[in-house]
């Protein structure tokens, strides 16, 4: 992981190296935070967050789940993701603000004093899944573990608990000699990858599972079916058989980190004609368009740094 020179903790900027968390800190212990991913792209109108009001508002939303009180507004956690941006000068850059239960209480539960610290870090990193993957597509198999479903755990909410069961699904699938892992939910249709929401290509149309099939609720997701309606596309959010995986013409995903990825294999099946296809690469222009200036950002999506 790359470093940076600051990083803003509870309601200041500090370097990078002070940054730190005590052991006995709840969220250590237990997983109990939130988080969110945002992306900052350099546009030809200079650095631009992608969606930061829509991420900011998710992050409120986990935290409300698991009844976090987020000590700061909305405002200020955006200006802090901003201000990450500007004092480690950066233009391409992966921000991750963090809301997490601090040392006070080793009980399950937490006490009402244990303090609830807030940090936004800001780093540079690349494509997710590999640049290769972007052009070429990746190789992924279905993982043996099922998705946590919103019977045990609140599913929208973007927990640090929760990703555990997405280290075992991606960790599984790396040992076997693939780039990414895809979970089924209990019922054995398709929920999505381990960090990243999936969809489906069938004689021209796009098919993607719904919020019932145990998937988070994603802003690239969101922004993609927006940018495929806009294109003409039908797409339709269905839940899917495993085996529709395998005869699919296309199938890529979706995440901040992952951006648009395409799919050239599941479990060693060859996937369409086994590269990027042409509805995946549309999509991928319109996407990467918004920060070169080639499509137009009419939803606002953009914040300027």
């Amino acid at each position: 992981m790359t470093t940076s020179k600051f990083i803003w903790m509870n309601g200041e900027m500090i370097p990078w190296e002070n940054a730190t968390v005590h052991v006995m800190a709840h969220a250590l212990h237990y997983g109990s935070s939130v988080f969110e991913g945002l992306r900052c792209y350099d546009t030809p109108n200079g650095p631009a967050i992608f969606r930061l009001s829509a991420h900011t508002r998710r992050l409120y939303d986990s935290a409300k789940l698991y009844r976090f009180e987020i000590p700061y507004e909305a405002a200020e956690i955006e200006q802090a993701c901003i201000e990450a941006i500007r004092q480690n000068d950066l233009t391409n850059a992966y921000i991750r603000p963090l809301v997490f239960l601090g040392a006070g209480s080793l009980g399950v539960v937490p006490n009402a004093d244990v303090p609830v610290d807030v940090m936004v870090a800001a780093i540079e990193w690349g494509a997710y899944l590999g640049e290769e993957g972007i052009n070429e597509g990746i190789d992924v198999c279905i993982s043996s573990w099922q998705r946590t479903t919103s019977a045990a755990l609140p599913v929208l909410a973007k927990a640090g608990g929760h990703y555990l069961n997405a280290q075992l699904i991606g960790g599984e699938a790396r040992r076997h000699g693939y780039v990414e892992g895809i979970s089924v939910t209990a019922r054995g249709t398709v929920s999505e990858g381990s960090a990243e929401n999936l969809f489906v290509v069938q004689d021209g149309k796009i098919l993607t599972p719904p919020l019932t099939a145990s998937i988070l609720s994603g802003i690239t997701r969101d922004s993609v079916m927006t940018l495929a309606r806009q294109l003409g596309y039908e797409i339709t959010e269905t839940e899917l058989p495993r085996e529709l995986l395998y005869i699919a013409d296309e199938v890529f995903l979706t995440g901040t980190a992952a951006e648009v990825t395409p799919v050239r294999s599941i479990d060693q099946i060859k996937i369409g004609n086994g590269s990027r296809g042409p509805i995946t690469e549309a999509l991928q222009s319109a996407f990467f368009g918004l920060f070169n200036g080639q499509t137009k950002d009419q939803w606002n999506w953009l914040t300027r740094v």
